[in-house]
């Protein structure tokens, strides 16, 4: 009878418990959420940057503000209280348009959406905090201005402007019609406008004394050096 042989065993392989399993999510999650943490900070820093030059710049503006003279602060507040229909001492888009325009600053319409975007804050103050958690911002034209905004920006604006476009525009007051010159018919309205009971023969000796070229009425260059003296 044959003797049986005993087969060696063969050993065993380490298969692992690993063995095709799919990559762990848990660290693409930690990945995302670590990535949008980032987001939120930096959110959080450029808004907080937004604020510190914000308050720079209204500091600034009150500052200018004090150099202004009461004749131009009181200019200031009226172009802005003609356009605050609700009297809720803020104003839109439209309205800072045209009471920048008013005190003689035409803006182009980016540079007022560049104001609003800078200075303005949202209609409605729960918005706010609804843009604090969220990437997106209102747009410019859903902003309003207040007015403590809008006093120092028409400060710094008028502080820079150039006397002689300031005494240009003061012309054209009294220049009716934009005939290029101030003649007496001219002057005898503002008189009357401003409440001033001068004499005709005052008024004509004021067109007299300053028209340098005889022609009977005052132009723009005589008008500008008078001032200017």
């Amino acid at each position: 009878m044959a003797s049986s042989t005993a087969h060696p065993s063969f050993p065993s392989r380490p298969y692992g418990t690993n063995l095709g399993k799919l990559p762990d999510r848990t660290i693409g999650a930690a990945f995302g959420a670590s990535t949008t943490q980032q987001q939120r900070e930096a959110q959080r820093l450029e808004r907080e940057r937004e604020r510190v030059e914000k308050e720079r710049i209204e500091r600034e503006g009150q500052n200018q503000l004090a150099e202004l003279t009461e004749e131009q602060r009181e200019e200031i507040n009226e172009a802005f209280g003609l356009f605050d229909l609700d009297k809720d001492k803020r104003i839109d888009y439209h309205e800072l348009k045209v009471a920048m325009k008013a005190l003689g600053f035409d803006l182009p319409k980016s540079e007022v959406l560049s104001i609003l975007q800078t200075h303005g804050v949202p209609s409605n103050p729960l918005s706010n905090n609804n843009n604090n958690n969220n990437s997106s911002a209102p747009h410019p034209t859903r902003l309003l201005l207040p007015l403590a905004q809008f006093q120092n920006i028409m400060s710094q604006r008028i502080l820079a402007r150039d006397p002689r476009e300031e005494i240009l525009r003061a012309f054209e007051l009294f220049d009716e019609g934009g005939k290029g010159k101030i003649d007496l018919q001219d002057l005898r309205r503002v008189a009357r406008e401003l409440g001033e009971g001068l004499e005709e023969e005052e008024l004509a000796a004021m067109i007299e004394e300053f028209d340098l070229d005889g022609d009977g009425a005052i132009n723009r260059e005589e008008f500008v050096g008078i001032c200017l003296q």
